[in-house]
């Protein structure tokens, strides 16, 4: 299992991303389940129908829906990323906090993403 960050989902749907080629080559050598919160599925398709298109937004939607397996935020799992929050200062969203926190209850160490902020987490593997 790998957990996959919004930026990973944005650059793969957006042609004219600067990481799009870099996510095309990282999607084609994942082979494991990849796991996405609803705060990711929300934050990627807000944004990739913002840059793209509600169809390409929708696309993206759909594709978290078949391919992924989405976690639901509880008010418990929550309030503990809000503490991992506290301990990076903010630096991390609280979206990516909330991905830290199920990497940790789930024992995963790896994440898609192009966002440099989780290269400060220990123990996490950054694939990009």
């Amino acid at each position: 299992m790998i957990v996959g960050d919004s930026s990973y989902f944005v650059a793969l749907a957006n042609r004219k991303d600067r990481w799009h080629r870099d996510a095309v080559r990282v999607s084609k050598s994942i082979r494991d389940r990849v796991l996405v919160t609803d705060m990711t599925v929300a934050e990627a398709v807000t944004i990739v129908g913002s840059r793209v298109g509600a169809k390409a937004g929708m696309a993206l939607f759909q594709y978290f829906l078949d391919d992924c397996e989405v976690r639901f935020a509880d008010l418990e799992l929550t309030r503990r990323a809000m503490a991992a929050w506290l301990r990076y200062d903010g630096r991390l969203s609280v979206p990516d906090a909330i991905s830290l926190e199920v990497m940790s209850q789930r024992g995963i160490s790896r994440i898609l993403s192009f966002d440099s902020d989780f290269d400060r987490v220990r123990g996490i593997e950054r694939l990009r």
